[in-house]
């Protein structure tokens, strides 16, 4: 089992969602978060220059299968690219152990 983190634009969060579900990732969690990014200059918008220092975005947290890791991260890259700094990151992490509250199950049966 592998987690995928994935920080990508807020705009681009429901075509993502949608997505992930076609391929049947259907549960994952998702915040909105603030971070730092490459990019130091200010935009320019009616006059009004605004920083982009702090860069509004969406963090998703999704734990799959082996076998659902390429899928999910190639879902991820083909979608929420837009070809402008800024577009996102995504990491891929182990993880040890998964269970589900209710019913115990353990590991690739709990994420079913």
């Amino acid at each position: 089992m592998k987690k995928i983190e994935a920080i990508i634009r807020k705009s681009k969060f429901d075509e993502v969602k949608d997505e992930l579900h076609k391929i049947e990732v259907n549960f994952f969690s998702y915040w909105d978060v603030t971070g730092v990014g490459n990019e130091k200059q200010g935009h320019v918008y009616r006059g009004v220059t605004y920083s982009t220092s702090d860069i509004q975005r969406r963090f998703l947290s999704i734990v799959v299968s082996d076998e659902f890791v390429e899928k999910t991260v190639e879902t991820i890259l083909k979608t929420a690219y837009t070809g402008n700094v800024g577009d996102g990151k995504v990491f891929v992490l182990p993880v040890d152990s998964a269970y589900r509250i209710r019913t115990r199950e353990k590991d690739e049966i709990s994420l079913k």
